[in-house]
Formats: C-alpha cells, sequence, structure tokens
C-alpha cells in the first residue's frame, strides 16, 4: 500500500511540473503577442502623424495660393531657358505674341491666353508652357532653329529642322546655309507649317549632318559658315544623272562636289556619307578654309583619302 502512495505521487509531480511549463510558455506567448501590438500601433501612429502633416502641407499650399491675391499692375513677362543663339528681336517676337495684357492679372486664366496667343502667333517657338509666380508669368519653350534660308521672288524665309517656316530675322550669330534650286512647284504654306518637298528635306538632312559634326570638332570657327549655299536643282540627276546631284558652294564660290543624297551613295558607287564628311572636314582641317583658289572639291570620288584642291588656273 506505501509503495502505491508514493507512485501516486510522483505522478502528481510530474503532472503539476508540466501544467507550469505550459503556464510559462502561454505567458512568454502572451508578453510577444503583446509587444508586437505595441510596435504596430507606434508604426501605425507615426505613419498616421506623417501622412496627416503631408495632406496638412498640401492644404496649407493650397490655401496660400489661393488667399493670396494676384499681382496688381502691369503683368511682367519672362522668358527661361533660352538657348544662347536666340537674339534679342526673336525675344521680343515672343513677348510681343502673348498680346495684350493690360486688364488682366497674374493667375491661371493669364497663363493659358498667353500660351494661346504664343502658339498662334511665335512660329520661332514649340510646345510652349506658361507658368505663374507671384511676380511675373514665365514663359518656357522648344525655340525652333533655322537651318536653311530660301529666297522665293522678293520672299526671304528660313526652315528649321522639321522643315517648319519660320519669318526672316538678321541672324548675324549662327551660320546659315541658302538652298537653292528647289522644284518651283509649291506652295509655301503660313509661317509655323511645314514646307513640303524631297529635295528640300534632302538639303535640310545634309546640312543638319553638318550642324552636328561642327558641334563636335569646329565650335570656335564651325565649318557651315565656310558655306554659302546649297544648290538642289540636279537633285536625284534631274538635269544630267552623271553630274552630282548636290553641290556645295564655298563663300567665294568653290564648289564642293557632295554627290548623291544622304543615305543613297552606294546607288551611285560613290564614297560613303561618313567618308564624305570625313573628307570634308580634314580639308578644312587642313586648309583653314573651303575657299582660296580651289576650282572645286570632290568628296564623291571613294578613292580620295583627303580631297585636293584643284586649281583654277
Amino acid at each position: 500500500m506505501a509503495a502505491k502512495r508514493k507512485s501516486t505521487k510522483s505522478k502528481s509531480k510530474r503532472i503539476s511540473l508540466k501544467s507550469g511549463t505550459s503556464k510559462r510558455k502561454k505567458t512568454k506567448q502572451r508578453i510577444r503577442l503583446i509587444a508586437s501590438l505595441i510596435s504596430s500601433f507606434k508604426i501605425s501612429f507615426m505613419v498616421c502623424i506623417l501622412g496627416g502633416t503631408a495632406i496638412g502641407l498640401i492644404y496649407l499650399d493650397r490655401y496660400r495660393k489661393e488667399t493670396t491675391p494676384p499681382m496688381e499692375g502691369p503683368i511682367v513677362l519672362e522668358l527661361v531657358d533660352v538657348p544662347a543663339w536666340v537674339n534679342s528681336e526673336l525675344k521680343q517676337k515672343a513677348l510681343d505674341a502673348a498680346g495684350d495684357l493690360e486688364d488682366l492679372r497674374i493667375d491661371e486664366n493669364a497663363a493659358g491666353l498667353v500660351q494661346q496667343n504664343i502658339d498662334r502667333q511665335c512660329a520661332w517657338m514649340d510646345d510652349v508652357k506658361v507658368r505663374t509666380t507671384h511676380s511675373a508669368l514665365l514663359i518656357e519653350g522648344r525655340w525652333r532653329r533655322p537651318m536653311g534660308l530660301i529666297k522665293a521672288g522678293r520672299r526671304s524665309f528660313y526652315v528649321d529642322a522639321e522643315q517648319v517656316v519660320l519669318d526672316f530675322v538678321e541672324m548675324p550669330g549662327i551660320p546659315i546655309v541658302e538652298i537653292t534650286g528647289l522644284s518651283a512647284v509649291r506652295k509655301i504654306p503660313p509661317l509655323g507649317e511645314a514646307l513640303e518637298g524631297d529635295d528640300l528635306a534632302a538639303a535640310i538632312t545634309l546640312l543638319d549632318r553638318l550642324e552636328r559634326r561642327d558641334r563636335i570638332e569646329t565650335t570656335q570657327k564651325p565649318l557651315l559658315g565656310e558655306i554659302n549655299r546649297l544648290d538642289v536643282s540636279n537633285y536625284n540627276g534631274l538635269k544630267n544623272r552623271k553630274l552630282p546631284h548636290i553641290i556645295l558652294y564655298a563663300n567665294d564660290d568653290t564648289k564642293i562636289m557632295w554627290g548623291a543624297k544622304v543615305g543613297e551613295w552606294q546607288r551611285y558607287l560613290e564614297s560613303t556619307d561618313e567618308q564624305k564628311i570625313a573628307k570634308l572636314y580634314s580639308y578644312y582641317k587642313e586648309y583653314g578654309t573651303l575657299s582660296g583658289g580651289a576650282q572645286y572639291i570632290n568628296l564623291c570620288d571613294p578613292q580620295d583619302d583627303i580631297p585636293q584642291p584643284i586649281d583654277k588656273y
């Protein structure tokens, strides 16, 4: 009987120990859960505070804009991010195109009106955006750089890289090559619209290639400043298939035989376009000019490395 009591007592102890261990585990789990909930609450609380602060700043900024009275008096217009080649006359054209703003105040309505007016009346600017400040309207956009000069009768005008027609303004700061020999059967569109024509496109493509090369190699004295005009009267061999399709003329009328339009050199067994440009700039660097006593400079012959000037006499 004594032995049975002892055994029963031992089982009772083991059950008690297991029960105590289980309680401690549960207590630890509760502590961890509580700690996790507290951390989550702190994070959520901080997020709410930051979110509320941001929303408050947004509304404060809106309130400031809405409650700040527009500036009274004449509206001040400012052109921003203007390229260095844009002269004072072009800047004034853009400002004049903004229109009569005498009875307006600086606000979004005035900004929209100015943007609309410049889009309609100033072909020299594209993608115009007008922003408001407390004291001025800021005007920015993409300025169209003239690539070629065209003379049609008594009228002279420019075209940009997209063949968009621009009104004539004296531009002494940048070299602009006259384009001659264009097909006469075409209607000249209004300012700000593109002048169509494959021969014009060929001329603009070549001038664009040369202008890009100038930016890399001859920034101080651009090669385009040595070229007076580009003639496309024999474009695609219209007059004589054996003669160069495109000819450049230096300032002293020295002929520079370019040949077929860009991209078609292989059809006529000419030097590649890259070789022609390399030859031309090598010649320019060696002699310092494209003028000076030569009868012509031939870029077409694929056998020539650097073309030599052909004497006039």
